[in-house]
């Protein structure tokens, strides 16, 4: 649905009708978000766990970014849910997200953090962002949220330029261009304290991970060789424990050891 057929569908429905529709469509393209081959037990796992628990800021939140282009970046609603519970488990106080897209996870974060809490939100594009800042807003968490329209490498090494943040934060949300993932994994390391956690995005490349090649796409290969170094260095790191999950397009959680 575009925009523009929303707000026609606004006036000829009813705002509360069109946004029930907009709602069941961004439900119905939740699907294309995960590798699950059973439409039916995703669906499934959604409608048990994940939308009965769901803020409805969220909801408004996922169904505004619905009718924007490549809405599919934006992480799956399953996925945020374990990472509201990482979250939760490590007392986040102070998180930084690299990538925004509309806000969804940013949301998620400020909405799970404290009163007192703040993220660092750091993303190229701040025109997505404002795409889901009206929410933000509405959701009284705007003042939690520190965005930053940046390449993220410069805003890691200022923040490093700065001791006191060395160890400084809890968590951390990665999901932006996929060769750069290692350099801020290198980053993060020194930011995030010990017993904190690094979250990575799209870790399974839509599965073609395991797949030759010749079956990827070719304007996905570069991405796809990122993520297979990544997932490689990963696994070699001794200074996390890690643990990889197919939710979403794949996603790697990080524990930081020392």
């Amino acid at each position: 649905m575009s925009l523009f057929l929303g707000e026609a569908l606004e006036c000829v429905l009813g705002k509360e009708t069109a946004i029930t529709m907009a709602k069941d469509e961004a439900k119905a393209s939740d699907f294309s978000k995960g590798l699950l081959q059973s439409e039916e037990l995703y669906k499934y796992i959604l409608e048990t766990s994940v939308y009965p628990r769901e803020p409805e800021a969220l909801k408004e939140l996922r169904s505004v970014t619905h009718n924007y282009p490549m809405a599919n970046m934006a992480i799956a609603p399953d996925a945020g849910k374990l990472m509201e519970m990482l979250l939760n488990l490590v007392n986040a106080r102070k998180t930084i997200e690299v990538g925004v897209f509309t806000g969804y996870s940013l949301l998620l974060t400020a909405l799970t953090l404290p009163e007192d809490g703040k993220v660092i939100a750091i993303d190229v594009n701040r025109s997505t962002y404002e795409i889901g800042l009206p929410v933000i807003k509405k959701a009284g968490v705007e003042h939690k949220i520190d965005f930053r329209e940046s390449e993220a490498l410069p805003v890691l090494d200022e923040l490093l330029n700065h001791e006191e943040n060395e160890g400084g934060f809890d968590f951390a949300f990665v999901d932006a261009d996929k060769v750069s993932y290692w350099n801020y994994h290198e980053r993060l390391m020194r930011l995030i304290k010990v017993g904190g956690i690094i979250v990575y995005d799209n870790t399974l490349w839509g599965g073609s991970v395991a797949e030759p090649d010749s079956s990827t796409p070719e304007g996905k290969r570069e991405g796809k060789k990122a993520i297979l170094e990544l997932n490689k260095k990963l696994s070699a790191d001794k200074r996390v424990q890690i643990s990889q999950v197919a939710l979403g397009d794949g996603i790697t959680i990080c524990r930081r050891l020392y």
